[in-house]
């Protein structure tokens, strides 16, 4: 969905560096998935094609935060009260 993002926190050896991936079209979601000591962050469109991808070695992330997207402000979620029964 537009608007989730990832955020990889990685050790450089140095100190860290911070990497975001990011949703950045409708339509779009972000996938994780960890193998073999690879951890793949891919910008994925409806179809599957992967847009941008990062790969990281899963001994040197430290932390991999998901930030799912922000409700706007105005919306709110649709509460039916005293719905009768369809059954």
């Amino acid at each position: 969905m537009r608007g989730d993002r990832v955020e990889i926190v990685v050790d450089t050896g140095n100190g860290v560096q911070t990497y975001v991936i990011a949703a950045t079209k409708a339509g779009r979601r972000v996938d994780v998935s960890t193998s073999r000591g690879i951890v793949e962050v891919s910008e994925v469109t409806r179809t599957g094609q992967p847009i941008r991808t990062g790969r990281f070695m899963a001994a040197r992330v430290i932390a991999l935060v998901e930030h799912p997207a922000e409700e706007p402000s105005g919306r709110r979620p649709r509460v039916v009260r005293n719905q009768a029964s369809l059954l």
